[in-house]
């Protein structure tokens, strides 16, 4: 075990469970290298379906370089209709080709546009959107650029399968990675954190003005410029920011329609967001405590492979076509069970599990559940704090500290692997490469 890359602690993420020096060198060289296709998990009606009973046409879209959020307000605008109509199971990487599901509701029979750099396939009607979480999981296929030691691959993939506790398979801590909190800035997670502290305005505040080193200098210097004028006039402070910060430019417009004088005008101001990415802030904190918690873990020596007393345990999903976990089927596990559900774990059929803190979560017991309650109280959360309006509010779950997965190489630095929903491929490339975590995103 060695300590993270010091860009990554910001977002929780302390340790590297491999000690061997990393490879070096980068990903998406191009959008080639980095190829992700979704395992999904929805079925449809055909597409001659009543629209009145199955409003929703799911379609399978092959994306080069789009922004997920992006492509649906282009998709939406081609088809003259609202952006909340458009959904999707998951979020992808921009610089990327990604193979993903959506859903869009149409009433009619309109067919789908065609637009650049997408390949859009229908494959039917449903009476749902189309929903983060309805997939399985994701397939990668991704390129290592400029490798500075690739011969340590070998010896890495070797402690991975040691952590894993299995010989075949490789396994990582199962991070949350730099996308979700922001690649270039990584700043959700921290107005995530002040919208539970209800710091309305901060979090607005973080939003916009707060830099980073490594995001372009013509968008940090526009931060800064605002955050010396901060509650001036906010129509002003809006044309100080480029086109391409546009969530941004967005929120200082709402402030400027509302006055900027209250902080129910700054929480009105984040909820003309899309839904999505209102869950998104508050998730990114939710994120950052979780990461928090493995990394605690990790520095205590608790074991990932198997469970020890207080700890929380998901059962297999029976009907998932890759190893996942079921979070309604939960157990804390006492000290008389620690054997049985340890045997569980080996055989695949259970995994230990952290929070994602919410107004519903189980926190464990014995020593997880101190490591849990110290986080907390570090970064003074409760679980009412999740107790949120709108889209901000959120339940909660646990999330799996473990990842495996079989991991092929086509080519020394090309690596294929699949995982389970909500997991990083970038986590366990990191291990690997062991560089800033920009030359990941």
């Amino acid at each position: 075990m060695r300590e993270a890359h010091r860009h990554e602690r910001p977002t929780g993420v302390e340790w590297y469970v491999s000690d061997t020096d990393g490879t070096g060198g980068h990903l998406r060289e191009s959008a080639d290298a980095f190829r992700v296709r979704e395992l999904e998990a929805v079925e449809s009606e055909p597409l001659d379906a009543d629209p009145g009973s199955y409003a929703h046409v799911v379609f399978r879209a092959t994306l080069r370089e789009w922004d997920t959020n992006d492509f649906a307000g282009a998709l939406a605008a081609k088809l003259g209709v609202s952006r909340e109509r458009v959904s999707w199971a998951g979020t992808k990487d921009k610089y990327a080709v990604t193979t993903q599901l959506f859903s869009v509701r149409l009433d009619d029979e309109t067919e789908l546009p065609t637009l650049d750099g997408a390949e859009i396939e229908p494959l039917g009607r449903v009476g749902r959107p189309v929903l983060f979480g309805d997939l399985a999981g994701n397939e990668f296929e991704i390129t290592v650029t400029d490798a500075d030691h690739p011969e340590q691959v070998d010896e890495i993939t070797a402690e991975l399968r040691a952590f894993a506790g299995d010989d075949e398979r490789v396994g990582v801590p199962n991070y949350f990675g730099p996308q979700r909190f922001g690649s270039a800035r990584p700043v959700t997670h921290r107005v995530g954190l002040a919208i539970l502290r209800g710091e309305w305005e901060e979090a607005v505040r973080t939003y916009v003005t707060v830099t980073s080193e490594t995001e372009p200098d013509g968008s940090a210097e526009a931060r800064r410029a605002v955050a010396e004028r901060w509650g001036s006039d906010w129509g002003e402070l809006t044309e100080l920011l480029p086109s391409r910060l546009h969530y941004e430019r967005s929120l200082l417009q709402g402030l400027a329609e509302t006055g900027g004088e209250e902080p129910a005008d700054f929480r009105a101001a984040l909820e003309q967001f899309p839904s999505n990415l209102q869950q998104l802030l508050v998730h990114a904190a939710q994120s950052y405590l979780f990461n928090r918690v493995v990394s605690a873990r990790l520095e205590r020596g608790l074991p990932f492979d198997a469970a020890v007393a207080g700890d929380v345990v998901a059962f297999a999903d029976r009907d998932a076509p890759i190893p996942v976990p079921d979070m309604d089927r939960r157990q804390r596990v006492d000290e008389e069970r620690v054997e049985t559900v340890n045997r569980h774990i080996e055989r695949g059929r259970a995994f230990v599990t952290a929070p994602l803190v919410g107004t519903e979560t189980e926190l464990a017991a014995g020593e997880p559940g101190e490591i849990e309650c110290e986080i907390l109280a570090d970064e003074e959360v409760e679980r009412s704090d999740f107790e949120l309006p709108g889209e901000f509010h959120s339940e909660g779950t646990r999330r799996a500290v473990l990842v495996t997965t079989d991991l092929t190489r086509p080519e020394p630095l090309t690596f294929r692997f699949a995982l389970p929903k909500g997991s990083y491929a970038t986590t366990l490339v990191r291990e690997y490469l062991k560089v800033r975590p920009e030359r990941l995103g």
